[in-house]
């Protein structure tokens, strides 16, 4: 950015006391504004795809790691050292190999001896590393000389500046130059992420450097010592320990920096410029005593060794694996074959027979990235087998960076931010993304070749932004999430013969036309778009499963308390968008009812507010509801885990519209996955996949039969427990793994 270069330019002539005084001043007021991001940002739990978790069933990981920025700290670190090795703990210390100070050569060899890391800091650690590219490039091979010398697998940027893609120059095998949040950083766009990610090679615009397919990212998750001590002026390690704890609970790693140059191993420590290192000692002796059972502590790189073949092993060889409904994994029918490479010394191995190796992916989406599920599960399975996918889509809040990667897909998100409303403001607001994902795709297709372009609706015409792609030979994909027509109809209250409706159909047979595959969610939708747009075999059926690493298969259990202790409460699940189509109403229609048969029952809802929200809640008021109703507010998928896990009973309670009856809600899935009874309407659509004892089925739209539902489930737990686990035989003919396979087979008979 162009204020850190003239920061960095300017840095050398403005006094130290000053500086210090400035960003202070300036990170009191930003601590204020940043609480409900910093120190912990929501959602930055999420387990990534295809996470196993940590060696030997431990809970998470810890991993501690010093910046040495002067001579002060170099001759400090012999005696920090000593200090974590009688509590027990190691350490990666990374020097400045070009800066104010020479690294004794007796020094690094000595802290290896005794089980320590060395890495590399920047090089000269000014702010100038990125400055320009030609410049960078220059100093990339200096840097892969120390590298070298020092036998280091690591590099950390200066002031946590950070080019990912640059990177790729770096002889390196992980990088520690990013965050999950951090607000008070001159480049503050956290990762928003707990847990490792892969920054994937690009395809060769630059000769690299020899880092294999790419390298593994691990953001600092714990903040830094200098932010909490020197600049916020945090008199203890609560912070600390409190994000800590948050990391554990989620299982993920937490990746803590400090600076022996800012510990004062004597007292009096000066407050301007050290901390007592005694803050550093409570925290070490708080894991110590609190998580030594549960803690995974690592260095950099054994974590990167350990994540790279985790992963890479799923990347040789990922069989379906199937699940009994006792719980246990069965062996795959066929073979597995032979793995044939590990991680190496430089990066992780490429899978020689990854369908998509090398293919450009270009990715539209009228929505936000990673929080839509079916874009970042397509987009994610494009990645592990080998395809570049560029992503375009809309910024939800301004603490999205603009630009990221996220687990392998490069994200651009435009400043457009998504408003319910009338027709004009569909239109408006679908013709500007429209035009901007034109000029996008446009310039991108003039300087790279797109294998394919995936567009996910709505608004079907969205395809034809990529117009220009298509005359350059690529692909066109159009993913149907939704049938606009019908859910137009639904929204607005049309008639099948208005105008608008007449011109969404056209409009869908248009778009349909005009690409080469349709993707679409169940074969209720497939049998309406090939009776009115297309040949049936144009369009192929991709459920939205949900994703099996996060929602992991649990049978039924018998055993577990449901309707017969009186003393418990009996929980019902609602959770989903809450606008009218999708029948909260409904459901507390039922509670009122219900409740005299059940006086424990509780509704437990999750989901973003909205004014319809807000007007069932004011009727469940009036019907003195207040107190069987729960509102959890917006849950991460995580969170969503343990809310169905938490409960007794789900529900899919939706009215009765032309669009709801050509509908199959993911939730269903996500229930049974998870072991959970779930109600749902009688539909064509959820009984093209469900026998009539598969689900708890109430008529769609009926307020008085959904109670009766309710009753059932609650006084007949064993036969509902026989009905989920028949229900369960049918998610797992579905799982993800499986709609994965043949999402990637569509895809690959095109190309």
């Amino acid at each position: 950015m162009l204020r850190n270069r003239i920061y960095y330019q300017l840095k050398p002539f403005i006094p130290r006391a000053l500086r210090a005084a400035v960003r202070r001043r300036i990170a009191l007021r930003l601590e204020a504004r940043v609480q409900d991001v910093w120190p912990i940002m929501p959602g930055s739990e999420q387990t990534p795809p295809g996470w196993l978790g940590w060696p030997d069933g431990k809970k998470f990981a810890l991993v501690l790691t010093h910046d040495v920025e002067g001579p002060v700290g170099l001759r400090r670190c012999r005696r920090l050292a000593r200090l974590e090795s009688e509590l027990g703990f190691r350490s990666c210390f990374n020097f400045i190999p070009a800066g104010p100070y020479a690294v004794p050569p007796g020094l690094r060899e000595e802290l290896t001896s005794e089980g320590f890391e060395i890495g590399v800091h920047d090089l000269h650690h000014d702010g100038r590393l990125y400055r320009t590219w030609r410049g960078f490039v220059g100093k990339a091979k200096r840097i892969n000389e120390y590298l070298a010398d020092w036998n280091a697998e690591g590099f950390r940027s200066g002031f946590m500046l950070h080019k990912l893609d640059w990177l790729h120059q770096l002889a390196i095998r992980y990088d520690m130059s990013t965050f999950d949040t951090d607000p008070f950083e001159p480049q503050p766009e956290g990762r928003h992420t707990i847990f490792p990610f892969f920054i994937s090679r690009p395809p060769v615009d630059h000769q690299t450097n020899g880092n294999g397919d790419g390298y593994l990212e691990l953001p600092y998750t714990l903040p830094q010592d200098s932010t909490l001590f020197l600049l916020l002026r945090h008199e203890t390690s609560e912070v600390w320990i409190r994000k800590l704890d948050w990391i554990a609970r989620h299982g993920g790693m937490a990746l803590l920096d400090t600076h022996p140059d800012y510990m004062a191993f004597q007292d009096p420590a000066d407050a301007s410029v050290e901390y007592p290192v005694e803050r550093y000692c409570e925290f070490l002796r708080y894991v110590r005593d609190k998580y030594s059972e549960t803690c995974w502590h690592a260095l950099p790189r054994e974590v990167t060794s350990y994540v790279l073949d985790m992963w890479n092993t799923q990347l040789v060889s990922e069989p379906v694996a199937s699940i009994d409904l006792n719980g246990r994994q069965t062996q795959p029918a066929a073979t597995v074959p032979e793995i044939q490479g590990r991680p190496s010394a430089r990066g992780v191995v490429a899978k020689k027979d990854r369908r998509f190796h090398g293919k450009r992916v270009g990715v539209l989406l009228f929505s936000n990235y990673p929080a839509d599920p079916r874009p970042r599960r397509a987009a994610e399975a494009l990645t592990r087998e080998g395809a570049i996918v560029d992503l375009l889509c809309m910024q939800q809040n301004e603490r999205e960076p603009r630009h990221e990667n996220v687990n392998g897909v490069n994200v651009s998100r435009l400043p457009f931010k998504r408003y319910r409303g009338g027709k004009l403001t569909y239109v408006g607001q679908y013709s500007a993304f429209i035009l901007i994902s034109f000029l996008y795709l446009t310039i991108r297709s003039l300087r790279k070749h797109y294998d394919f372009i995936h567009v996910h609706n709505m608004p079907d015409i969205l395809v034809f932004a990529a117009a220009a792609a298509k005359l350059r030979g690529s692909k066109l994909i159009l993913d149907l999430h939704d049938p606009m027509p019908e859910l137009m109809q639904t929204i607005f209250k049309l008639s099948p013969e208005s105008l608008s409706v007449r011109a969404l159909k056209m409009m869908e047979k248009k778009s349909i036309a005009f690409s080469d595959l349709v993707l679409t969610v169940n074969i209720a939708c497939q049998n309406l778009y090939s009776a009115r747009s297309c040949r049936p075999d144009k369009i192929r059926v991709v459920l939205n499963s949900p994703d099996d690493y996060i929602f992991r298969f649990r049978p039924a259990n018998l055993n577990e308390p449901n309707g017969e202790t009186i003393e418990k409460t009996y929980t019902i699940l609602y959770h989903g968008s809450l606008v009218a189509r999708n029948g909260l109403d409904l459901a507390v229609e039922a509670l009122e009812t219900v409740r005299r048969s059940i006086p424990n029952v509780k509704l437990v809802i999750c989901g973003d507010r909205t004014p319809f929200l807000d007007r069932v809640m004011e009727m469940a008021l009036q019907r003195q509801l207040g107190k069987n109703i729960d509102y959890l507010g917006v849950q991460n998928l995580n969170g969503i885990v343990e809310t169905i896990t938490a409960c007794d009973l789900g529900i899919i309670p939706n009215q009765k519209s032309i669009f709801t009856e050509i509908n199959t809600p993911t939730r269903i899935f996500e229930y049974l996955a998870l072991g959970r009874p779930v109600i749902a309407p009688r539909t064509k659509a959820i009984q093209d996949y469900f026998g009539d004892r598969d689900l708890i089925f109430f008529e769609l739209g009926d307020a008085r039969d959904l109670a009766r539902q309710i009753e059932y489930a609650y006084s007949h737990p064993k036969e509902v427990m026989e009905t989920t686990r028949r229900g369960q035989r049918v998610y797992l003919d579905h799982t993800w793994a499986r709609e994965r396979a043949q999402f990637l087979d569509a895809i690959d008979e095109i190309l």
